[in-house]
């Protein structure tokens, strides 16, 4: 029962997780430049994400342009691109799998194939949380480096924005849920292994009897 309250606690960590990454993919701010400027009825805050970038005026009025060219975007932004998807369609098949393999589900056949879903399910969801960690740490160190070199100028300086904070969460809740699935079925595949059923050897009656027998004879 606890291991089965423990896979349901992960199946709902890794939702939260999935849901996540596909906001943080789709979401126009990886990185924020927020331009006061002399007054502040003009302000702009620009946002720039992995396929879009986006205006946003102090008046109301809000404007997005798609990045329609790949090869003249940043080497990171491109394995932005391809890691986040790849994370996306990885913890979509963990979702699917896990529910076959879960304990509290009446999928998946007998006991042995319910484990072994469970463990490929846990696999995807660990994969599936390192590359959605990858292109955050990368987009992060891209957005520091820029902000600290000083031959940039002040308006081209941007911050994290709220999709990179999304996207790091989302990768760690993958990260717990692939582990305590791959935990769960681990378990107990080496608690049969360590400690296999014990066989007890009782001795023959007929062997009793014979030797009854034959002490009998000696007297």
């Amino acid at each position: 029962m606890a291991s089965a309250s423990l896979q349901f606690f992960a199946f709902i960590l890794a939702l939260f997780g999935v849901f996540g990454d596909i906001t943080a993919t789709l979401l126009p701010n990886w990185k924020v430049n927020a331009d006061v400027g002399s007054n502040i009825i003009t302000a702009i805050t620009q946002m720039q994400g992995l396929w879009m970038d986006c205006t946003w005026y102090s008046t109301g009025m809000f404007s997005c342009t798609l990045k329609y060219s790949v090869l003249s975007l940043p080497v990171y932004i491109q394995a932005a691109r391809t890691t986040m998807v790849l994370s996306c369609i990885l913890s979509a098949f963990g979702i699917c799998i896990t529910t076959v393999g879960m304990k509290c589900t009446k999928l998946g056949g007998d006991t042995d194939s319910k484990s072994h879903a469970c463990f490929a399910g846990g696999v995807c969801f660990i994969l599936a949380g390192i590359f959605g960690l990858v292109p955050t740490s990368w987009y992060t160190r891209e957005i520091i480096a820029s902000f600290l070199d000083h031959t940039i100028p002040e308006s081209s300086k941007h911050e994290p924005g709220g999709a990179v904070y999304t996207g790091f969460i989302s990768a760690g809740f993958l990260l717990i849920a692939g582990v305590i699935f791959c935990t769960s079925c681990f378990k107990k595949q080496q608690g049969a292994w360590i400690y296999p059923p014990k066989q007890h050897h009782f001795p023959s009656t007929e062997q009793e009897s014979d030797a009854g027998y034959n002490l009998k004879d000696y007297v």
